[in-house]
């Protein structure tokens, strides 16, 4: 039977023989190996030994870096703000800061530190890497290199190589839509306008637009409301659609109505509500055509181009009659505006709201008013009871019915009054009473104006219809007496002719 204590070991001369010998074995072929093969193909045999004594990993490592060549890498931004929530209290080094246009605080992973992230019940180890290095740079001019410290950014993603499908069809396309869902929400919206030295170069200024207009607080009817919400939802939602009936992105308003009916206010509410910056386009300020293509070209995508008062703004030239100017002196044309809103130009861009504005929609041109420039026409009118309602909830915080609402409700369905109005009104008192009060004096004085101008306006129709009628009995009498002279003689000719005269006279200024 085999035993162990039957086993001698070697004398350690017989174990130095043996070292020695396998050594002299080695550098022998290796010698023959650096003489007899060539470096490409010894590297390719040391790299294949060197994987099979290596052990395996199971787990595949993504290097997410900051920058994409001379572009920013969208991945790496959107990883940076999607773990910033995932935080956990294993993490022992984190930044924190905050910009004055910022809402809320930023967290961020400091260099080395790791988190674990799951989906669909898949783990994933993150971990964020910063490394720094020195660049020479030597000057022409001295004999002194400048060293500038450059740092390079990246994230390590690692999981098992089993899951690398899903990571790339269905994790990294989560944290992207993640993150910018989470950037719309602290997005900090601007409004844009022109630099008045802009020379033509499409050069917008821009300030935070912080206006608290929303449609909960808009004095409008509640179908109409609900319809632009409905509107809205529909077309930040059909980026396929769009793509797929060939048509560029984009969506045309009109709104229209007397001033004060809360025009301005709608266009906040719907930018507060996408969550899209605003352009505010004034056309009396471009010079050509050429300008405002540069001008547009500059906007970016989720935004609404505004432009008030489209019917006074500029006189554009009609695009099928020319007015007998030089080409020369022809500055803004309804064409050069008519092209980007619907044009080849249009489809510079997605995601882009055009908004018009006016207080007397019967004076634009027909070729605007059509689908695919102004696809939805919203009238702004006089205020309602319900927007009424709206108002005093905002303004006074009545949340249920006010007994002086039912005299309220007849007097403002029988009198014009802007929401802007209205809204003046109930700023005039803290005293909901006095305030409610005061209101209904207002109403009750346009009401009796409202009359007033009504019974005018009949006089008017009657005086005007008195005038027709002595126009016409004056043509007669001056009819006979142009026959009478033909009869009678000269002298009876020439009264007559003064007779005719007088009428002519009447006649004008009756016209």
């Amino acid at each position: 039977m085999f035993s162990l204590t039957n086993m001698h070991m070697p004398p350690p001369t017989s174990i130095f023989s043996a070292y020695a010998s396998m050594t002299a074995t080695i550098m022998l072929l290796r010698t023959m190996a650096n003489e007899f093969i060539p470096q490409p193909i010894r590297g390719y045999i040391f790299k294949a030994f060197r994987y099979f004594i290596k052990p395996h990993s199971a787990d595949l490592t993504l290097i997410v870096e900051e920058s994409n060549g001379i572009a920013r890498n969208q991945v790496y931004d959107a990883a940076q703000t999607y773990l910033s929530t995932k935080v956990s209290p294993d993490n022992e080094r984190l930044k924190v800061s905050k910009s004055p246009k910022e809402k809320k605080l930023t967290i961020r992973l400091e260099k080395g530190e790791k988190l674990v992230d799951s989906f669909n019940g898949v783990f994933f180890k993150w971990r964020f890497i910063c490394t720094e290095s020195d660049k020479n740079s030597h000057n022409n001019d001295s004999n002194n290199n400048n060293s500038t410290r450059s740092e390079k950014k990246y994230f390590e993603l690692s999981f098992h190589k089993k899951h690398k499908q899903m990571v790339l069809e269905y994790y990294l396309p989560f944290i992207l839509e993640k993150a910018k869902e989470m950037k719309d929400e602290e997005r900090v919206l601007k409004m844009h306008t022109l630099n008045t030295s802009y020379h033509h170069n499409g050069k917008w200024d821009s300030i935070n637009l912080e206006h608290p207009s929303t449609f909960d607080t808009l004095a409008m009817e509640s179908e109409l409301k609900k319809e632009v919400i409905e509107d809205l939802d529909r077309f930040v939602k059909r980026k396929e659609f769009y793509k797929r009936v060939g048509r560029a992105w984009k969506r045309g308003y009109l709104l229209y109505g007397p001033p004060g009916t809360g025009k301005s206010s709608l266009i906040a509410a719907m930018a507060n509500y996408l969550k899209f910056d605003i352009y505010d386009l004034q056309l009396v300020n471009i010079v050509r055509d050429s300008d405002l293509r540069n001008l547009l070209l500059a906007t970016a995508n989720r935004s609404i181009l505004v432009i008030e008062d489209i019917d006074c703004t500029v006189d554009l030239p009609n695009r099928r009659h020319g007015d007998g100017r030089k080409q020369s002196e022809v500055q803004l044309t309804l064409s050069g505006l008519l092209n980007f809103i619907d044009g080849l130009w249009s489809s510079c861009g997605d995601e882009r709201i055009i908004i018009f504005t006016t207080n007397h929609k019967e004076r634009l041109d027909p070729a605007l008013l059509r689908p695919g420039r102004m696809d939805k026409h919203i009238n702004m009118s006089y205020c309602s009871y319900e927007g009424f309602k709206v108002l005093a909830s905002n303004y006074l915080e009545i949340s249920s019915d006010h007994h002086l609402f039912g005299e309220i409700k007849g007097l403002i369905e029988d009198t014009q009054i802007t929401p802007a109005q209205v809204a003046e009104e109930l700023m005039k008192d803290d005293d909901t009473e006095t305030t409610l009060k005061g209101f209904m004096k207002l109403l009750k004085r346009k009401k009796m104006e409202g009359d007033v101008c009504e019974n005018d306006t009949q006089d008017n129709v009657n005086a005007k219809s008195n005038k027709s009628k002595r126009h016409k009995v004056s043509s007669c009498k001056q009819k006979r007496g142009v026959g009478v002279g033909k009869r009678i003689g000269a002298s009876t000719q020439r009264r007559t002719r003064s007779f005719g005269r007088g009428c002519l006279v009447m006649d004008g200024m009756l016209k």
